[in-house]
């Protein structure tokens, strides 16, 4: 049988040119910004980073002073470094982590990966949340990870301590039926539908749920009429559809053998088999909660859009559409990114393309109260291949080798701001979708094309005005100012090779080693770094290198 892994991974070595940007001199008008520049033939692209130039690549008078907190995927460590690139400190841990947040009070909040847990197979598995001191003691954790349910991606700390999380639910498929699946796109191991829940932390371990939302409750079909949630999407739009395929790649699904073949080259997770291929549809993959109005916004790439629901709601109105500050109990307060999803617009309407990390921008902070979004994937307007949405294609080989990323698609962070009425409720406009039409501040790269990640990434607003980029696939991290000029770059030299006891990869990475789900800039005067010492780290962490290739054997061997 052919080796079409072997293919896609040669494909992505040879876009592995290094292609170093150079920084925006001038402010670029918002036509220029989001111009697609012609793609050449001959043009290369660092999609793995694997030949970059790594640590400090750019270091000017006008960035932030202050540390940087990241974990690269295959490592059990989280690492706080200076903007010289010089580690300061760090939590050495023995599970990996998705992403971390670090509290004023110097205690670090880990989201890791479970290494045991059974059912679930997509990126950004993870069923852990520990919370460390400083010195890097346990001082908390939670498990949520068995055959029902498991965290997953991202979650949030509320400002009375407790957590919001995600969390994937397991419909079997005679239940995914019942809701008005249509069974050509019912994958035998059923569907994983989100959940979100509120934990009280019970220290040392353990915690209680006194809030949950689950997606399953808020569904509509158009497929089936005899099931009691038919109706019009286009008249639901408050409601998800159950059979949208707006992210769906062609093709037959994966072998047993192909399957084993991604999993031993990290191309895909342990738990992976053909019967769950399609089972989780819409992969939320960001949590963000917004104190001050009530609400939780979801970012959902495998339907390519933002929501934003109710948290004032009980848990009997979550459940329902009525109820809670905003009157629609826990149904979608609003939705952004792809109208397609719910009977409106074209693909032409489209703005989101298996985006990452939206949050809303802090109080006090420029910008406060928008919302900013990592836009992955964004077609160039070209020969059209299966993309890759959240990480982890869909598609068949041979066109496992394409669905790793388009040559020609670009990424881009937007900030943007959903249209209210004068009470603050969230409008639609008169056609039935919801705005913007367009982003209130962009990035992309000058020439759009160098500044690409497929999958993971994030970004967030800082307190002089610009705004930390991570650029996930090859990590990369830069500060850009409003005027879209970096002011400082680094490219992580720390990768790792953590297996898990079958010798699997604990989240696909394939050729992307240095692959970053997010990182943070806190200012120096966060204060966490009150009173502690942040010299750098003597000596250093050794940097990843990739294992040489092994020779190949000469005839007659």
């Amino acid at each position: 049988m052919k080796n079409y892994l072997i293919i896609a991974l040669g494909a992505l070595l040879l876009l592995g040119t290094s292609c170093k940007q150079e920084p925006a001199k001038q402010e670029q008008a918002p036509d220029e910004a989001m111009a697609v520049r012609e793609w050449q033939p001959e043009d290369m692209r660092n999609m793995t980073g694997l030949t970059a130039e790594r640590g400090v690549i750019l270091d000017t008078d006008h960035d932030l002073e202050g540390y940087v907190l990241f974990e690269p995927f295959l490592t059990t460590s989280t690492f706080l470094i200076n903007k010289d690139g010089e580690v300061v400190h760090r939590w050495d841990t023995d599970l990996t982590s998705m992403d971390s947040y670090l509290q004023p009070n110097g205690h670090l909040f880990r989201l890791e990966r479970d290494e045991e847990f059974p059912t679930f197979a997509a990126g950004g598995q993870s069923g852990r949340i520990r919370e460390y001191d400083w010195d890097g003691n346990i001082v908390w954790d939670y498990k949520m990870a068995n055959e029902k349910e498991l965290l997953h991606h991202d979650f949030e700390i509320m400002p009375n301590g407790n957590i919001l999380a995600i969390a994937y639910e397991v419909v079997p498929a005679e239940e995914a039926l019942s809701l008005g699946r249509d069974p050509e796109h019912l994958p035998k191991a059923g569907l994983w539908l989100d959940k979100v829940v509120e934990i009280k932390p019970t220290r040392p371990s353990g915690g209680e749920i006194v809030w949950t939302w689950y997606m399953k409750d808020h569904l509509v079909q158009d497929f089936d009429k005899s099931k009691k949630n038919f109706g019009d999407p286009a008249q639901n739009q408050r409601k998800i559809n159950i059979n949208f395929h707006s992210t769906e790649v062609g093709g037959e699904p994966a072998t047993e053998e192909q399957i084993k073949q991604m999993i031993q080259q990290g191309m895909t997770t342990s738990n992976a088999t053909p019967e769950n291929q399609g089972s989780d549809i819409t992969h939320t993959n960001a949590i963000g909660y917004n104190a001050e109005l009530d609400q939780i916004v979801l970012s959902m790439p495998g339907m390519n859009e933002v929501a934003i629901i109710d948290h004032s709601t009980t848990m009997a109105e979550a459940k329902g559409s009525t109820g809670g500050r905003w009157g629609h109990g826990g149904d979608l307060l609003y939705r952004w990114g792809n109208p397609q999803n719910y009977g409106k617009g074209t693909e032409a309407d489209r703005k989101l393309f298996g985006q990452h990390d939206v949050k809303w921008i802090p109080k006090g902070l420029p910008g406060e109260g928008h919302l900013t979004v990592f836009n992955n994937d964004i077609y160039d307007g070209k020969a059209k291949l299966p993309t890759i949405w959240a990480g982890f294609p869909t598609a068949s080989p041979p066109e496992f080798a394409m669905a790793i990323g388009d040559v020609g698609n670009y990424s881009a962070v937007w900030e943007f701001v959903p249209p209210t009425d004068a009470e603050g409720a969230y409008t639609m406009k008169d056609n039935g979708t919801f705005g913007p039409d367009e982003p209130v501040w962009t990035y992309t790269a000058p020439d759009t094309y160098s500044f690409y990640s497929a999958f993971i990434s994030g970004a967030h607003r800082l307190p002089n005005g610009h705004t930390f980029i991570t650029q996930g696939m090859n990590g990369r991290f830069f500060e850009v100012t409003p005027e879209k000029e970096i002011v400082w770059e680094f490219w992580t030299p720390f990768a790792g090779d953590h297996r898990l006891p079958d010798g699997s990869f604990p989240q696909p990475a394939g050729p992307m080693r240095y692959a970053t789900f997010r990182s943070t800039l806190l200012p120096a005067d966060y204060p966490a770094f009150s009173g502690r010492e942040l010299a750098p780290l003597d000596p250093q962490p050794e940097p990843f290198k990739m294992a040489p290739p092994e020779p190949e054997a000469s005839e007659g061997q």
